[in-house]
């Protein structure tokens, strides 16, 4: 059986950028998953504009699917990760509306077996709040490039890394100079680059810049209308990964000096889930009821019941049920894609060495990483075998 697996990126997240990848590590695993059932996966990677409108980034999932799942026969699945899975739901949803796009065209909806959200915002993240302030905006534009070049390089030279953490640290009133001092950051980080490369990442940025709709959609308050909108697909599994990272302390900060990449790591880590953490009872970033199971997933995952200021350094952990929850545990947002620390030598055949720049502290590795393929690959099956 052949699947035709479409991989949607979210939040500060790109498709492929430069020489990296970004699902790399997730692509390989699932691939091999399928394979061990005797059946083949084919990926894709939609390039949207990275916080652009979920309308508009939907709309280019929709078309990509178009043009390529035009055998007739595949069986199509959509993965999101963060705002990606936002995309992949308002595709699949019977009353969705996209620009550019003719429904009747997508005769492919028919052959939709299954709509996988990792680490989505379903409720919103009050980090969006913040980076549609002026601070925040450009304090995004440097995570981006951070994430880029920490995740493709291994580690990004210290001193203008450290220079984006000086600036991170005072986020909350950064006016004139803080500002100045972040953007100058950003810059000399980009010089590492090779021109090419360069080029290519500025435009990724630039594109941050000129459109930050998803910042606006992801707050909480305007993702309680995107919950009154969108409607699930009658027939069409709807699966969730789910994961919360420790809330930071000053002994793991303090032990994380050892490398010096990781200390500045988990300072940007302690600052993305202090933001992440704030509560507003009104718009609670949380399902109001998330229903027997996921209660159960969560309580045999952590131990216990999780509040609603736990999250993964960006979401919400209860913001992020949707669907049966198929895997939840220890991890931060990245740390689910493959993107954490490792220092086992590369496994044969692996295109890419796990690479982690968000350093939470979740003890997150291999085995949890298989353990989290393993259950989105059975869900994605188990929704094929249901439909053939």
């Amino acid at each position: 059986m052949l699947h035709r697996v479409y991989f949607a990126p979210g939040m500060f997240g790109f498709g492929r950028l430069g020489s990296y990848d970004y699902f790399t590590h997730l692509e390989e695993a699932l691939s091999a998953e399928l394979e061990r059932e005797g059946d083949e996966m084919r990926s894709y990677v939609v390039d949207v504009p990275p916080t652009a409108s979920i309308r508009k980034r939907a709309a280019r999932l929709a078309n990509l699917v178009k043009e390529t799942a035009t055998d007739g026969s595949s069986l199509i699945h959509l993965v999101g990760h963060s705002t990606g899975g936002l995309d992949a739901r308002l595709v699949a949803s019977p009353t969705a509306h996209l620009p550019g796009t003719a429904r009747r065209e997508h005769v492919w909806l028919d052959r939709l077996v299954s709509v996988t959200t990792l680490n989505t915002p379903h409720y919103g993240t009050p980090l969006a709040s913040f980076f549609t302030t002026v601070s925040g905006q450009r304090m995004l534009y440097a995570l981006s490039a951070l994430t880029y070049i920490g995740l493709s390089m291994g580690a990004p030279p210290l001193a203008a890394a450290s220079a984006l953490v000086v600036a991170f640290g005072r986020v909350d009133h950064a006016l004139g100079m803080e500002l100045k001092v972040l953007d100058r950051a950003t810059d000399s980080l980009l010089k590492v680059l090779e021109p090419a490369r360069s080029s290519e990442v500025r435009g990724f940025l630039d594109a941050i810049k000129q459109d930050q709709g998803a910042m606006v959609q992801l707050m909480p308050e305007a993702m309680d209308l995107f919950q009154a909108g969108v409607e699930d697909r009658p027939g069409l599994r709807y699966q969730s990964v789910v994961s919360s990272a420790p809330p930071p302390s000053a002994l793991g900060l303090a032990r994380s000096v050892v490398r010096p990449w990781t200390g500045i790591s988990r300072t940007v880590f302690t600052t993305l889930y202090g933001l992440t953490s704030r509560y507003d009872e009104r718009y609670p970033c949380a399902a109001p009821d998330a229903g027997e199971d996921a209660e159960r997933a969560l309580v045999q995952a952590f131990g216990r019941s999780l509040g609603v200021r736990a999250n993964d350094g960006v979401v919400p952990t209860r913001s992020q049920i949707w669907g049966d929850v198929v895997w939840a545990g220890h991890a931060d947002h990245l740390d689910v894609l493959g993107h954490f620390l490792d220092d086992a030598p590369r496994e044969k055949g692996a295109e890419a060495a796990h690479v982690d720049w968000l350093s939470s502290g979740a003890g997150f590795g291999r085995a949890q990483f298989g353990e989290l393929t393993r259950a989105v690959a059975a869900g994605m099956l188990a929704a094929s075998r249901a439909r053939t």
